[in-house]
């Protein structure tokens, strides 16, 4: 009778939460996998889902597990959803003026120490109901496992900068490609995914859990929000003002370290010489929410720090996010609103709109920043030839130089619209991919168009990402690219019948601008979408050029003083038999007009567009 009582007690308290399963059943049950293992192990994708579904069955007016798409090799990708009244439609939460919070982990599945933090995290908020607050007006959503054919090929030898766990994941997707290089030109089936995902959520915060490789520092949690001039000014401020110094007290607060930036030093082997800038181009997920008119956090938990502490720790940054949203929860929804507004009207006038930033450099100023690092030696290095440091752990605070300030480097006025051929499909594809509005033309369409000519472009040797990009890749080795110059011209051009016209008025005009101005970093010229407008396809044989080069010299005075000049002046030409002869081809009629005329056009207006 008394152990039948104590059920039936213990029943109704759970059924009116007074207690949570945690207390009432065995303690175990509900430790993590990584818990279990006293954090030596990470569990594989099977026993990640397993015990997520675990929580979900446990707490079904909690959680939801929805899938959103395939991995190259056929896994399933999944999105985890925690909401305190049941309610998991993103439409009904944004209507309720709920703040979704998206974070995103494994993406380089061997950093996978997010994955763990979010089981912990959605536990203690369904389970344990310890952290049952975080979600009194926020939305927690996350991507247990992004990169699941990259986190199933794991070894003991994947990642040699990290400590531990036993196993993890490879950096790259199942076809080795880096997703988080992928946003922009979404080669990879689990870009588009997401994508996808992320526009049916459109979250109001979106966070990406990594672990860092480089320097060896005190710091256990180190992360970044952008907030340069390409972010919308007011979501900037508060970033700025409010988001990061939270962050950091609210981590510091919880006995883990925190640096407000991403640490790389100037000098890998004497950080006396300062901290670098940092920039994200769209290529990389908090770079690409930038386009998306979102606040994105990188999240980068020291390599070399035990899997507890990173997993701990990543666990604090996380709750103290969530506990910022809750509070600012009216102030980040009318910040997104309006940034979503601003980026609508980014071509409505646009021969008085101000340049757009495409990329940016350093600007030149630097902040002191006290740095919290180890005490390090410096030698010349028998092996490598190079200076070799080595880190002694002994405490090292000092006030160092960080690069600070932004430096435009390239930029463009966006036009009303852009329109794009119907025959450059890839092209259109990655921004249909991006779910980017667009229109077809519905008949041939001739007039003018503004539009670019671009000379000089060279190409990485090296693969970069599956591509031979014109600009450099990171850590490939030999030349890289050399962008070259693109100039404005107008003319007179026809577009063919299904011919693309994306306007600018659209939430998602700066994904447009980005991928279409050629000077872009990670623009498809950029990526190589358009590298056959460089190709010359007609040749004339020597010996017909040789006729026609006479011709023209003695038709042309300025022609024949033109050729001289340049033979005399520049050696390399002068050597060079194929090129001297270009040269007359290149101003006969034969040449080809098209050779680096950038096809897709700038457009003022769209009258007279045949459109539906």
């Amino acid at each position: 009778m008394k152990a039948a009582l104590r059920t039936a007690v213990v029943v109704a308290a759970l059924a009116c939460g007074l207690i949570s399963p945690l207390y009432a059943e065995d303690k175990q049950t509900w430790l993590t996998p990584a818990e279990q293992s006293d954090y030596r192990t990470t569990p594989d994708y099977n026993d990640t889902m397993a015990y997520l579904r675990r929580l979900a069955e446990a707490a079904p007016r909690l959680v939801r597990i929805e899938p959103f798409g395939k991995t190259g090799e056929g896994r399933d990708l999944y999105v985890v959803i925690a909401s305190r009244d049941g309610v998991f439609d993103p439409e009904k939460l944004h209507a309720a003026k709920r703040p979704i919070v998206l974070v995103q982990n494994s993406i380089h599945a061997g950093e996978m120490d997010g994955k763990d933090a979010c089981l912990a995290l959605l536990r203690d908020m369904v389970i344990t109901k310890s952290q049952a607050n975080l979600l009194d007006r926020a939305v927690f959503v996350f991507i247990p496992v992004y990169n699941a054919d990259g986190h199933e090929r794991r070894s003991k030898y994947n990642r040699i900068n990290q400590n531990g766990p036993e196993e993890m994941g490879w950096r790259a997707n199942g076809s080795d490609l880096n997703l988080n290089r992928d946003y922009m030109k979404a080669d990879a089936p689990e870009t588009r995914a997401l994508l996808k995902m992320f526009h049916r959520w459109l979250p109001d915060f979106f966070v990406d859990d990594h672990v860092t490789d480089g320097a060896d520092y005190q710091y256990d949690v180190t992360f970044t929000i952008d907030s340069g001039p390409d972010v919308a000014p007011a979501t900037a401020k508060w970033i700025t003002d409010t988001a990061t110094p939270f962050l950091e007290k609210a981590i510091d607060a919880s006995g883990h370290l925190a640096a407000p930036t991403y640490i790389t030093l100037n000098d890998e082997t004497d950080a006396a010489q300062g901290l670098s800038f940092n920039d994200d181009p769209p290529r990389f997920s908090t770079g690409y929410m930038i386009l998306e008119n979102r606040p994105g956090m990188l999240v980068e938990m020291h390599m070399l720090k035990d899997y507890r502490t990173r997993v701990t720790g990543n666990y604090e940054i996380l709750r103290g996010l969530l506990q910022l949203v809750n509070r600012d929860a009216d102030r980040i929804i009318d910040l997104n609103r309006k940034a979503d507004s601003e980026a609508s009207r980014l071509g409505a006038h646009p021969l008085d709109n101000q340049p757009f930033p495409l990329s940016m450099a350093w600007g030149g100023g630097t902040t002191p920043f006290l740095y919290r690092g180890y005490q390090a030696t410096r030698k010349l290095s028998e092996v490598s030839g190079a200076m070799w440091v080595e880190y002694l752990h002994e405490p090292w605070n000092v006030s160092l130089p960080l690069q600070t300030g932004f430096k435009i480097t390239a930029s463009s006025v966006p036009p009303a619209a852009y329109i794009i051929p119907a025959q450059w499909t890839r092209v259109i594809d990655a921004l249909d991919a991006h779910q980017v509005e667009m229109e077809r033309t519905t008949a041939p369409w001739t007039g003018a168009a503004e539009t670019y000519r671009c000379s000089g472009m060279e190409w990485q040797p090296r693969p970069f990402e599956g591509h031979h990009p014109i600009f450099a890749g990171e850590g490939a080795n030999g030349r890289p690219g050399q962008f070259g110059q693109c100039t404005l011209v107008t003319s007179t051009v026809t577009y063919p019948a299904g011919s693309v016209v994306v306007r600018l008025n659209q939430r998602l005009s700066k994904v447009a601008v980005q991928w279409l101005e050629p000077q872009a970093p990670d623009s498809a010229m950029a990526w190589g979408f358009f590298d056959s407008i460089f190709e010359q396809k007609e040749y004339g044989e020597a010996y017909v050029l040789e006729k026609l080069a006479r011709e023209m010299m003695t038709k042309d005075a300025k022609l024949k003083a033109e050729f001289e000049r340049k033979v005399a002046t520049d050696p390399h030409f002068a050597a060079n038999p194929a090129a001297r002869l270009e040269f007359f081809y290149d101003r006969s009629p034969w040449a080809d007009a098209q050779l680096g005329l950038y096809p897709v056009g700038r457009l003022t207006k769209l009258d007279g567009i045949p459109l539906p």
